[in-house]
């Protein structure tokens, strides 16, 4: 069994649990919806996993990954998800482009801020709502898509998951402000590209479109607002209560209640905002569900449970498998979070990395990053983050925000057509560019 979980075998489930999340709602979308049976599959595959890592030796690493990992990682999506779904911003504004292009900048800002899905979930209806009136606006919800949903969630652990699990691995807090060039550049092209196309698209409207949306005008309005002070606490809980600012949170035998201190802290903010938040806001304002959470929660139980002898594989023959170039982690890390979830994706090439030999590493410079040369995370960082927008599955806000607009009466691209009428035309040339610029 030792050998088993040590072998090139131990990767099969962790594989078959990325194609299922990736093929799922593809190939049985109706079935796939229900959350009971992602939790079928991911126990399917988890339980001999775990059975496997348990006689194989592998316990500590096991332990590491459900509560180390697992456990801050929904709480901290919970925590975000649950606030940010208490705000509410409504209202119908001219939809001129650079009104439009305004929507899609703030967005991308506070992505780093509120996370990916809660920016996404709070601007996406009204900037649908304020559109309506328009015929072409099907390309304001592919930018947005790659803005709000992806690119603008790089410069924080909250901004994205895969960053956050690259936090916890080492990387400070304000490491990830480092990215700010490469956040600042794309940001830039993709909001240039997107003014240029519905300046052109605005102009293409008949006048009786312009005219409805000019007489049609609802000033913008927000409404929970106090959960804005609450994703401020959930900030400065994440940047300050964590081993390295209290070191004594990871010594051994601190108490359980130290040790998930932040955890804690996230909880508590989370019961606070269901209980100070008017239901109007977030039930019937905002339809909030708790059956996407439930579905991270559940098909991420799966997802690290099968991880655990992936990493340890990958890790162990990281000096083997060839990858001696930055571009090399880049496109690999980014073509893989464009099919699969970019979480895990980011953290299995940051185990390759960290696997890499020392004569290898120094390679790519001395200086080291969550065990890992820095401009190798920074590789990671950018391709699980940017090129999770280049398919609607490669990130889990993609989704949401599609459903959003088709339930508003958008015909969107189907899965092939978002690639080729949008990620492979517009944004792949944008990313080859951060490459060929900044690595």
């Amino acid at each position: 069994m030792e050998h088993l979980v040590h072998s090139a075998w131990s990767m099969i489930p962790f594989g078959l649990m990325l194609l299922a999340i990736a093929i799922g709602p593809l190939v049985a979308e109706h079935w796939w919806e229900d959350n009971k049976h992602k939790l079928t599959v991911a126990l399917l595959l988890g339980i001999p996993t775990a059975i496997c890592l348990i006689l194989g030796g592998m316990v500590h690493e096991l332990e590491h990954q459900l509560f180390g990992d697992y456990i801050p990682f929904i709480i901290l999506l919970l925590a975000l998800y649950v606030i940010t779904g208490g705000i509410h911003l409504a209202g119908d504004i001219k939809a001129k482009p650079w009104v439009n292009t305004t929507f899609l900048a703030l967005g991308w800002v506070l992505a780093s801020i509120m996370g990916t899905t809660g920016a996404a979930m709070l601007l996406i209806r009204p900037l649908l709502t304020t559109n309506q009136q328009r015929e072409h606006k099907v390309h304001t919800v592919l930018f947005f898509i790659a803005l709000v949903a992806n690119c603008g969630g790089l410069l924080t652990p909250l901004g994205d998951p895969p960053l956050f699990m690259l936090f916890l691995r080492g990387a400070e807090f304000t490491w990830f402000l480092s990215l700010l060039p490469q956040w600042l550049f794309a940001g830039a092209v993709l909001l240039i590209i997107y003014f240029a196309l519905d300046t052109y698209y605005y102009k293409k409207e008949h006048w009786t479109a312009i005219s409805a949306d000019h007489r049609e005008h609802k000033p913008l309005c927000l409404k929970g607002g106090i959960n804005l002070l609450y994703l401020l606490c959930v900030v400065l809980a994440v940047a300050f209560v964590n081993v390295g600012m209290i070191p004594a949170m990871g010594e051994p035998g601190a108490p359980l209640w130290l040790q998930y201190l932040r955890e804690i802290i996230l909880l508590s903010l989370t019961f606070i905002s269901i209980y100070t938040t008017k239901r109007k806001e977030r039930y019937e304002l905002n339809h909030f569900s708790w059956s996407p959470i439930v579905e991270v929660a559940v098909l991420f139980l799966g997802i690290f449970t099968t991880m655990t002898p992936a990493l340890a594989y990958l890790s162990d023959n990281a000096a083997a498998l060839g990858l001696n170039q930055t571009w090399h982690f880049y496109y690999l890390t980014g073509a893989l979070s464009s099919f699969l979830d970019n979480t895990p994706t980011a953290v299995a090439f940051h185990s390759v990395a960290a696997g890499l030999t020392p004569d290898q590493m120094a390679a790519f410079g001395g200086n080291l990053v969550a065990g890992v040369p820095e401009v190798l995370l920074q590789a990671i960082c950018l391709g699980a983050v940017f090129f999770g927008s280049m398919t609607y599955i490669g990130n889990g806000p993609n989704f949401m925000v599609k459903a959003i607009a088709e339930e508003s009466g958008i015909k969107m691209p189907s899965f092939f057509g978002y690639m080729f009428r949008f990620s492979l035309i517009v944004l792949l040339p944008v990313y080859i560019l951060v490459q060929l610029i900044f690595l």
